[in-house]
């Protein structure tokens, strides 16, 4: 594609040098530039692109998108905010892949991940091709990649979606973040349907407030189309948490149809007769379009709520109860979310992704529903995170377990002992007693394997499907499930590791 095709869609830019010059792909990082490239220099957080400008160049870069004069002996696009125009060009270098998808967004504090994977579950046994990209991966078919953030940037996006659509996917289901939300990521995506789970305490240390927060998932709700047609198919919806005080808000903002679901008050989709055991969570369903029993393999009242929420979308596309039924059931759970980790020990060892108080609540409540001894969490908060958080997670932590112990997450640059005096700080000198704390997480792990007995729940919480545990700017090979297995099969054999 030419450059002068390429920034057609730009209505404020200005060009020096070829406008006739082939662009063959388009990067924002210089360390990828390929001859033939468009390079767009995006201010970071701590990186400023523009300082890169002459190594993409030496790359082969063809061209260059800035927001500053630079010197270059290729054409430059010189435009007011990079990040948006680069939305707006890798759109159309990619042929606008959203207007050939039926694309539905998922935000919310907590569940994006589980909903993604239920949405996709009930779309795939229906005959729906489906990709999924989120906090794990990114997933088409049966082929799976890695994703940096939760939600990438707009020009990964939408080279993803274009890949979607070329492997044969009706739909692109994907977890929107807020800070993606807050940063334009998805700009140029044209949603079909808006998905909110819930709205509780994270990033703060990102978006100062609770109000600004609300407000940056609210963006993914206000940019639904303003069109309405007589298809179905062709109209956008939101699909919001009934019972989450936010969602009145997120409807007021929204020029598409509604679909509430919720538990404790009315909703257009409901759980009604919760039943939760050790097994698996059984409710009626009741809905729009008819009421049925379901039983699923999930454990929990939150995991009621994303079955809900993937369930409006499945009635929404389509799908009759009884194919939602089959679905739902045959779930046998998310990677890394509450997670068994099995190697014939005559206790539960679960690992869940709870990194937020309120995630944290959920799976310790649910957890005591079942419990019949004592119940041990072993948890930590991330550095360079939102620090007001770790107090409620020391207290939740301890008020809901026998056994609390507090340990390493991602510390990234900050120091472990320091995260975790913020979360012991936390806690009432009566809890004292119910507390531990261990720096390294893989002893942490070992000491509530250790200690546990017959019977007897641990809870290995904030990293879930994580595989590393970054230290110092450093990633280090970690697996909760490895170290908890590995632990397991130690103790069973009578092995003391220390």
């Amino acid at each position: 594609m030419q450059l002068k095709e390429l920034i057609r869609p730009l209505m404020v830019h200005t060009v020096t040098g070829d406008v006739q010059v082939e662009i063959t792909g388009i990067q924002m990082d210089s360390r990828l530039v390929k001859p033939g490239d468009l390079f767009v220099a995006i201010r970071g957080f701590t990186v400023d692109g523009h300082r890169y400008v002459p190594t993409a160049i030496a790359n082969g870069a063809a061209a260059v998108m800035v927001e500053e004069p630079v010197d270059s002996e290729v054409p430059v696009i010189l435009v007011p905010d990079s990040r948006r125009a680069m939305a707006i060009v890798a759109a159309e270098f990619y042929r606008h892949p959203t207007s050939e998808l039926k694309l539905i967004g998922i935000t919310g504090t907590n569940g994006k991940t589980t909903t993604s994977y239920l949405i996709e579950k009930l779309l795939g046994d229906a005959g729906r091709h489906t990709g999924v990209i989120g906090t794990v991966q990114m997933k088409i078919g049966d082929k799976t990649f890695p994703t940096k953030n939760t939600t990438p940037e707009a020009l990964e996006l939408q080279k993803a979606f274009r890949m979607m659509r070329d492997e044969g996917c009706e739909y692109s289901v994907i977890e929107v973040s807020s800070h993606g939300l807050a940063l334009g990521r998805t700009r140029g995506s044209q949603f079909h349907i808006g998905v909110f789970t819930n709205l509780t305490q994270d990033h703060l240390d990102y978006h100062n407030t609770m109000e600004e927060y609300r407000q940056a998932k609210g963006l993914l709700f206000s940019q639904l189309g303003n069109r309405y047609a007589s298809d179905p198919a062709e109209n956008a919806f939101a699909v919001l948490n009934a019972d989450d005080d936010a969602s009145s808000y997120y409807a007021a903002i929204t020029p598409a149809q509604v679909v509430t679901y919720g538990i404790d008050r009315p909703a257009d989709v409901r759980a009604v007769g919760i039943r939760i055991t050790g097994q698996g969570t059984a409710f009626t369903l009741e809905t729009f379009r008819g009421t049925c029993d379901i039983t699923l393999q999930l454990i929990g009242k939150f995991n009621v709520y994303n079955a809900l929420a993937a369930v409006s979308v499945g009635l929404i596309e389509g799908l009759t109860l009884a194919e939602i039924k089959e679905s739902l059931e045959q779930i046998p759970g998310v990677n890394g979310r509450f997670e068994p980790v099995n190697a014939g020990q005559p206790y539960t060892v679960l690992v869940d992704y709870a990194h937020t108080p309120d995630s944290l609540e959920n799976v310790l409540t649910t957890i005591r529903e079942f419990a019949r001894n004592k119940v041990t969490c072993v948890v930590g908060c991330g550095g360079d995170r939102d620090r007001t958080k770790r107090p409620l997670m020391a207290q939740i932590a301890a008020k809901y377990s026998d056994l609390a112990i507090f340990t390493s997450d991602n510390p990234r640059s900050e120091k472990p002992e320091t995260i975790i005096q913020d979360m012991v700080a936390g806690i009432a000198d009566s809890k004292r007693e119910n507390v531990a704390t261990i720096v390294d997480r893989r002893q942490a792990i070992k000491e509530a394997i250790r200690l546990a007995e017959p019977g007897d729940i641990i809870l290995i919480a904030g990293k879930g499907h994580e595989t590393y545990q970054e230290i110092q700017g450093i990633r280090y090979d970690f697996d909760d499930r490895e170290v908890a297995r590995e632990a397991i099969e130690a103790k069973a054999q009578g092995v003391n590791e220390g």
